[in-house]
C-alpha cells in the first residue's frame, strides 16, 4: 500500500480507492488506485460536427416487432433514403419495415430474416419445424434480463436455445449486407468500409449492459471493428424521434388536439370518426412518396417550431412494439439543439402487451396446458395464429360496432380435438366468455368489448405513465406531446391519449409515424451533437477509502492500515441520478498502480437508482461494471517506472453510452482503457 497521496487532499478524502472486502474483486495486491480530489465537470473544446470524414450514414432501427434501415450521404444531408420495399407481408399492413423475425437451420446457420423467415417457417413440415429455430420479438429478452452477459441465451419457438449475441448478430449482418448493397447502388464512387458511419437504435430505458450488448453484436456482425468504435453510434429511440420532429412541417403531422370532442368522442365536421380517414390520407401520401423512397427534410427547424419560444418544453412518447419510452426536451434557439429536462422513463408497455393479453385469453378458453403443448408441437401454426391476430389488431378502432374475425389454423382445431376430445366450439361455450364467439367458418369472433379488454391494460399503463411524468415539477408547462412508434398508429391509443391529455397539451402524430425513429437516427448520425444536454439515468461511482471520523462513520467500516484509520466502502460519485450533463463534459480521476511493473488496473463501478447513498454496501447499490486500464511497459529509469506513476482516466457521461479514455501522465501516452458492463 502506498503511504502518501499523489496530491494534496483534504483530510477526509483518502487517495486510496479499494474494492470492498465483500465484493468479488481481484485481490488487493493486484492493484491500488489513487483518485484525484473530486473534480467539477469540465468541458473540452467543442467537438467538430464529424469526428471522421464519413461519406454515408446508415441507421438501423432494430425494433421488437419490425425493423428497417435508412441512409443519407453526408454531401446531401437533407435527403434520407429509405430501404427498398419488402416483398410479402400481410394484407392491409404497410410494409415500411420488415418483421423482426429470424430463421436458423437445425445446424444453427442463418437461413432468412423478415417476411422470408416467416414464410419459410410456415412452409416447413410440422415435424421438421421442431428442429428449426425461429425467433421473433426477441429484442424484449434484452430488456427483461437483469443479468445480461455474452452467454445469455434466447429460446426459439421450437424450444431450442442459442446464444442471444449470435441471434442479434445474424440480424444485424443481414441488414449490413442489404444496406451496403443499396448504398453502393446509389453511390457514384467506390465506397470503403471506414467511410460508413453506422447508427443502431435502442430504447432509452435500456441500461448500459444492453447498449454494450448491441455494440458487441454489431462488432460480431462486421458492421465495424472494435478498433474503430467511433464508427458506430448507439441512438436512443425517443431521442431520435425528437430530432426528426424538429424538422416537421405542418402538413406532415396529424394534430389530435384540433379535433372537437363530442360526448367524449372526437368527430370530424361531418360527424364521422377521424382516425381511419386521417391515417388513410397519410398512408396514401406515404404510398406516393415511397416510389422514390427518398424523404427530404428541412435544412433548419420545421414550421411546427415557429410557434415555440426558447424554453418551451415537449414530450416524445415512443410507443413501440416492446417498450414505451418517454423523453422531455427543450429546444434551444436559434441553433436548434436539444436539452433533456428529465431522465428518460418508460417500461414494457408496448404493443406486445396486447398480443400477450390475447394469448392469456386463449389460455383461459382452451387451457394453459393445451396452449403450451400446441406451441411446442405445432410451432409454425402458432406463429400463423399470432400473425393473424397481429393483422386484425391493427384494424381495431374505438367506435367499431362489429366483431373482428381471427382465423384459427386447421391444425389448432384438429390438435385441440385430439388433445381434449372435444371441439373448439364446445370449449368456447363452456368457458362462459361471452365476448368471444365462434364462427362456423372456423374463426374466433372478438366482439368490440373483447378487443377493448385486450387493449386497455397496456394503454392504461402508457397513459398513466405520461400523466405521472407531466405532474413532475421539471416537466411543468409542456406544450406538445409527440406520439411516435408503431403502436402510435393505433386508433385505440390515439383516442385514449386524446381523451386523457388533449386538454393539457397539443398531441401531435407525424404522418409517417412508423418511420420517425429511423429518420431521426439518420439525422443523429449526421450530427451527434444535436442533443446538447442529457440527464443521467443512474448514480455512478467507485468505492474509495476516506479517513475514518469517529461518530460520523460506522465502526463496521473501520480499516486500520499502517497505523491509520480508514473508512471503507465510501461511494465516490462520478455523476448523480437525473444530473444534467452537457455533451463533452468529463469527469477525471487519477489512479496509480500498487507496484512497479504492474500492467493492469481494474476499478469496479457501482450504480444506484437513488442519489441518497453513502456506501457501496447501501441497499439499492450494485456493482454494474468495471474500468480496465492496460498499462504500457514503463521504460527503465523514467518517471513512469517509479511507484508514483499516475494514470489519468477521463469519463464522459453526456453521450448515449458511457465512455472512458486514459493517459499516462509521465509520458503523455494514451493508455488502453475499456469499460465493461457485460462481464458481471
Amino acid at each position: 500500500l502506498c503511504s502518501l497521496p499523489l496530491f494534496s487532499l483534504s483530510p477526509l478524502y483518502s487517495p486510496l480507492s479499494l474494492p470492498s472486502p465483500r465484493s468479488p474483486s481481484p485481490p488487493l495486491s493486484n492493484f491500488i488506485s489513487v483518485s484525484l480530489s473530486t473534480l467539477s465537470l469540465q468541458r473540452p473544446e467543442a467537438r467538430s460536427r464529424m469526428d471522421h470524414p464519413f461519406t454515408v450514414v446508415v441507421a438501423i432501427d432494430f425494433g421488437t416487432t419490425s425493423s428497417g434501415y435508412a441512409f443519407s450521404f453526408t454531401q446531401d444531408p437533407e435527403a434520407i433514403h429509405m430501404m427498398r420495399r419488402w416483398e410479402g407481408g400481410d394484407p392491409g399492413v404497410a410494409n415500411q419495415k420488415s418483421p423482426t423475425s429470424l430463421l436458423l437451420t437445425p445446424e444453427l446457420k442463418f437461413h432468412s430474416f423478415g417476411f422470408a423467415a416467416r414464410d419459410n417457417y410456415h412452409d416447413l413440415d410440422p415435424e421438421e419445424a421442431q428442429h428449426w429455430l425461429y425467433f421473433d420479438k426477441f429484442k424484449m429478452k434484452i430488456h427483461s434480463t437483469t443479468d445480461l452477459t455474452m452467454e445469455t441465451e434466447l429460446e426459439a419457438v421450437s424450444g431450442r436455445k442459442v446464444r442471444a449475441i449470435e441471434v442479434f448478430s445474424h440480424a444485424l449482418r443481414f441488414f449490413r449486407v442489404h444496406a451496403l448493397k443499396e448504398v453502393k447502388d446509389q453511390s457514384s464512387s467506390l465506397l470503403e468500409g471506414d467511410e460508413v458511419r453506422w447508427v443502431i437504435t435502442v430504447p432509452a430505458v435500456w441500461r448500459q449492459p444492453a447498449k454494450q450488448f448491441m455494440r458487441e453484436a454489431a462488432y460480431l456482425a462486421g458492421l465495424v471493428s472494435p478498433d474503430t468504435p467511433e464508427q458506430l453510434l448507439i441512438a436512443l429511440e425517443p431521442e431520435a424521434a425528437s430530432i426528426y420532429c424538429r424538422k416537421l412541417r405542418l402538413h406532415q403531422v396529424i394534430d389530435l388536439s384540433l379535433r372537437p370532442m363530442t360526448n367524449g368522442l372526437s368527430l370530424e365536421s361531418d360527424g364521422s370518426r377521424p382516425f381511419d380517414s386521417s391515417f388513410r390520407q397519410a398512408r396514401e401520401q406515404l404510398r406516393k412518396a415511397r416510389h422514390s423512397r427518398t424523404f427530404l427534410v428541412e435544412r433548419g427547424t420545421g414550421e411546427l417550431w415557429s410557434e415555440m419560444q426558447t424554453g418551451d418544453r415537449y414530450i416524445v412518447a415512443d410507443c413501440g412494439g416492446g417498450t414505451v419510452d418517454l423523453t422531455v426536451h427543450q429546444i434551444e434557439q436559434p441553433q436548434g439543439t436539444l436539452k433533456e429536462l428529465y431522465k428518460v422513463s418508460g417500461g414494457p408497455y408496448g404493443a406486445v402487451g396486447v398480443d400477450l393479453a390475447f394469448e392469456a385469453m386463449l389460455c383461459k378458453i382452451f387451457g394453459e396446458d393445451f396452449i403450451e403443448s400446441f406451441k411446442a408441437k405445432r410451432p409454425a401454426a402458432w406463429v400463423d395464429l399470432t400473425i393473424a391476430f397481429e393483422a386484425r389488431k391493427r384494424t381495431a378502432t374505438p367506435g367499431r360496432s362489429n366483431a373482428l374475425n381471427i382465423s384459427l389454423p386447421f391444425s389448432f382445431i384438429d390438435f385441440y380435438k385430439r388433445y381434449r376430445g372435444q371441439s373448439v366450439e364446445t370449449a368456447l361455450r363452456k368457458s362462459n366468455m361471452n365476448i368471444v364467439k365462434w364462427s362456423s367458418q372456423g374463426m374466433l369472433r372478438l366482439t368490440p368489448e373483447a378487443m377493448n379488454e385486450l387493449f386497455q391494460p397496456t394503454i392504461n399503463n402508457i397513459i398513466k405513465h405520461i400523466e405521472e411524468l407531466m405532474q413532475r415539477q421539471e416537466v411543468q408547462g409542456v406544450r406538445f406531446l409527440f406520439l411516435v412508434g408503431g403502436f402510435a398508429e393505433s386508433p385505440m391509443l390515439q383516442r385514449a391519449a386524446q381523451n386523457a391529455l388533449g386538454q393539457t397539451c397539443r398531441i401531435i402524430i407525424p404522418q409517417d409515424v412508423g418511420l420517425t425513429i429511423l429518420k431521426g437516427a439518420v439525422l443523429f448520425g449526421l450530427d451527434p451533437t444535436v442533443v446538447r444536454v442529457r440527464r443521467c439515468p443512474l448514480t455512478y461511482g467507485v468505492g474509495v477509502l476516506n479517513r475514518f471520523v469517529e461518530g460520523r462513520h460506522p465502526r463496521d467500516k473501520l480499516l486500520v492500515k499502517e497505523g491509520r484509520d480508514w473508512c471503507t466502502d465510501i461511494l465516490d460519485r462520478f455523476v448523480s441520478v437525473d444530473q444534467s450533463v452537457a455533451l463533452g463534459e468529463v469527469v477525471r480521476r487519477s489512479y496509480t498502480p500498487a507496484r512497479s511493473g504492474q500492467r493492469k488496473i481494474i476499478i469496479n463501478i457501482y450504480c444506484s437508482v437513488s442519489d441518497d447513498v453513502v456506501y457501496i454496501s447501501d441497499p439499492g447499490v450494485r456493482k454494474c461494471g468495471a474500468i480496465t486500464l492496460d498499462l504500457p511497459e514503463a521504460l527503465p529509469g523514467t518517471v513512469a517506472g517509479a511507484e508514483r506513476r499516475e494514470i489519468r482516466a477521463t469519463m464522459q457521461f453526456g453521450d448515449t453510452e458511457i465512455k472512458v479514455t486514459a493517459v499516462d501522465m509521465a509520458t503523455n501516452q494514451t493508455v488502453r482503457a475499456a469499460i465493461d458492463f457485460l462481464s458481471n
